[in-house]
């Protein structure tokens, strides 16, 4: 009788033990490293964008990403550069095409293990590796090519992925464009990011 309850009991011990383990792993899953869960939408003549943005793995991009859509920057810029089957670019120029004026550059953290999925956004920049200011982009489809390789191809540093407004992205990713001036790909009628709304 003892050597029964004896293997009872260690039974029970060890579903008790493989159930509290199972929570434990899945609630880890619903957060990032840190447990700061940021959100932007993106607001646009198209519908709304929503976004999460991942601070624990690009905190400077995160950062700055907020202090543009918090100071009103990229109220009334536009998506100027729309490539089908590519990507999406904006936050940078006016309706008419004035560029606006940004603050300095950021350390480009693109070696943070997140890729360019369809759907996430990361910020453009120029051949310079640490020369990304306020404009960003968000891939249309999974450009895995534009990841950090290595330091001589240094990459795109990605900082959050679209939760909802798939529906948007396609439709703006489908607008006729032509060149305008020096710059390639420009939308015919204006796309136009009426705010970007951050919410933490």
């Amino acid at each position: 009788m003892d050597f029964k309850n004896a293997i009872f009991i260690i039974v029970a011990s060890i579903v008790l033990l493989t159930s509290f383990s199972g929570c434990t792993e899945s609630d880890s899953t619903t957060s990032n490293e840190t447990g700061e869960i940021v959100y932007a939408t993106i607001q646009t003549n198209y519908g709304n964008m929503t976004f999460e943005l991942y601070p624990d793995k690009a905190p400077i991009t995160v950062e700055n990403f907020k202090k543009y859509a918090e100071s009103g920057f990229y109220e009334g810029t536009i998506f100027h550069r729309v490539i089908s089957d590519f990507m999406i670019q904006g936050g940078g120029f006016t309706v008419n095409g004035t560029k606006k004026e940004t603050i300095d550059p950021i350390k480009n953290e693109a070696k943070n293990g997140l890729s360019n999925k369809r759907g996430t956004i990361a910020m453009a920049r120029t051949n310079i590796v640490d020369s990304a200011t306020s404009q960003f982009f968000i891939n249309t489809v999974d450009n895995s090519y534009l990841d950090y390789q290595d330091d001589s191809n240094y990459g795109y540093a990605v900082f959050g992925k679209m939760i909802d407004g798939f529906d948007v992205l396609e439709k703006i990713e489908n607008v006729a464009t032509a060149n305008n001036g020096q710059y390639q790909n420009w939308p015919i009628e204006d796309v136009i990011i009426e705010k970007v709304k951050i919410e933490e």
